[in-house]
């Protein structure tokens, strides 16, 4: 189950489902031991690939390498620029990089027609529920409860 709040969006003054997450986030030894649970792997086994993999994307991305890792998505970097820009293409140089963005697009499968139908980490099944705050928290359009963060991306 997923879970959504009222939101307005300071914009347009409209009102919209936004994203939030409830809990603490999922740990690597829990994803660990419930990849051990559907595989023929020990948990530690798992927690020691989960701990690098990390470190292996970082170095396939850092050679220019774009990471696809099935039934999940590709990994990729992108420079962060400053300014804005220069005019003309002998001027573009890697001084103008401030910084480095790590990127992901989930895996999808399309269907004969190009649509897509299958999103890997999108169930079909995703039911969303409204979560019901106290009304001090909801009130202010603050968050005071520790355990549900809103989504960015929502």
């Amino acid at each position: 189950m997923a879970y959504y709040k009222k939101s307005q969006k300071k914009v347009n003054g409209k009102w919209y489902p936004q994203g939030v997450t409830i809990g603490k986030p999922v740990q690597t030894k829990e994803v660990a031991n419930r990849l051990a649970d559907l595989s023929a792997l020990s948990p530690g086994d798992c927690y020691s690939m989960l701990g690098n993999l990390g470190k292996v994307l970082g170095e396939y991305m850092n050679a220019g390498r774009t990471v696809k890792l099935d039934g999940v998505g590709t990994f990729y970097y992108t420079p962060n620029t400053q300014g804005q820009g220069v005019d003309t293409p002998e001027e573009v140089s890697a001084k103008q990089i401030i910084g480095t963005r790590v990127r992901f697009i989930p895996e999808v499968a399309r269907s004969v027609s190009g649509q897509v139908s299958i999103r890997s980490l999108v169930s079909e099944n995703t039911f969303w529920e409204e979560l019901k705050l106290d009304s001090s928290a909801s009130s202010s359009g603050g968050n005071d409860d520790e355990d549900v963060t809103e989504n960015p991306l929502g």
